[in-house]
């Protein structure tokens, strides 16, 4: 029940995190899903773990890392699009 409770919190994360920087994150609920997941990791790795706990996840810091994680991959996915024009 962890597991699933997981990648709903983290599918939860990746989507505010893709309303937040007003784009979508390619691969729709699973891309959502690990995109919460990666930012989850990359957002306790710089920023710590602090702020409220949901499903084993700190919200705020794996939220944070999740927006600079959909950031990165919209500059990446626009280059590759302006580079096929």
């Amino acid at each position: 029940m962890g597991f699933l409770w997981s990648l709903i919190v983290g599918g939860i994360i990746g989507w505010l995190a893709g309303l937040i920087m007003g784009r979508d994150i390619p691969g729709g609920i699973i891309g959502n899903i690990i995109a919460g997941f990666i930012g989850a990791w990359l957002g306790s790795l710089l920023l710590g773990t602090w702020g409220p706990v949901i499903g084993d996840f700190y919200i705020i810091p794996p939220l944070i890392g999740a927006v600079v994680l959909v950031f990165i991959v919209s500059l990446v996915m626009g280059s590759m699009r302006r580079g096929r024009s």
